[in-house]
């Protein structure tokens, strides 16, 4: 793993920029992209600069299940609203929170991943170790599924709505396996409350209690983190 360590948000979202800027360089065609607070800044340095994404491919980490891509939770929206809206690319994948048979959407967003295979892909890093919507215990091996979300995840998200019982239960996810097929992977992580996560991911075992711990198999992982993140390296 490539750690760097950033001064605040706003560098590291200058530095992931410039690894987006790089990929393009590199003749990168797909770019796996992530939802949440940790990639904005990324997304608003990419959206200020002259990166051209125009013939290029993106596909989304995952999605809610049961609520449409035009709802303001929904991670469409999000994309929408943060990035497509201002850099679109040709195509862009999210999972169709609206299909109501998991195994089927799976099946159809894996030929996707296997049409386009990602040359970056961008993660978040969750409080427990999740990358996605891979909890602890997800088999390593797995694809995109349909995902039970734990209370601790239901209750993270309530922030977003009006109250809880309207937070999804359930979403779909790219699995293990297949963010590990991407040829280079970005994770981010920033604050305190990432430190005990970050530390598991690096220098922990590799194990399914930590998902993100798989990433230490991986070739070709950059890891941003800011001093806090950091804190228990």
């Amino acid at each position: 793993m490539d750690i760097k360590i950033v001064e605040n948000q706003l560098a590291g979202g200058r530095l992931g920029q410039q690894i987006f800027a790089d990929a393009l360089a590199q003749g990168a065609n797909v770019f796996g992209l992530a939802t949440g607070s940790t990639p904005i800044s990324i997304y608003d340095q990419i959206t200020a600069s002259d990166l051209d994404f125009s013939d290029k491919i993106s596909i989304n980490l995952d999605e809610y299940k049961g609520i449409s891509g035009t709802h303001p939770q929904s991670y469409r929206y999000f994309m929408d609203k943060h990035f497509f809206s201002k850099k679109p690319f040709k195509a862009s994948y999210v999972p169709n929170g609206l299909n109501p048979d998991g195994a089927d959407e799976a099946k159809k967003y894996d030929a996707i991943l296997a049409e386009y295979p990602r040359d970056l892909q961008i993660l978040g890093l969750g409080q427990n170790g999740h990358i996605g919507f891979n909890e602890p215990g997800t088999p390593f091996d797995s694809t995109t599924h349909e995902v039970e979300l734990t209370a601790s995840t239901i209750e993270a998200n309530a922030r977003f709505f009006d109250n809880e019982n309207e937070v999804p239960k359930q979403a779909y996810s790219m699995g293990i396996q297949s963010i590990m097929d991407a040829k280079q992977i970005l994770i981010v992580a920033y604050g305190q409350n990432k430190a005990a996560a970050v530390a598991s991911m690096i220098n922990g075992p590799v194990t399914e209690n930590v998902p993100a711990s798989i990433l230490q198999k991986h070739a070709n992982v950059t890891v941003i983190l800011d001093a806090d993140s950091a804190s228990q390296l």
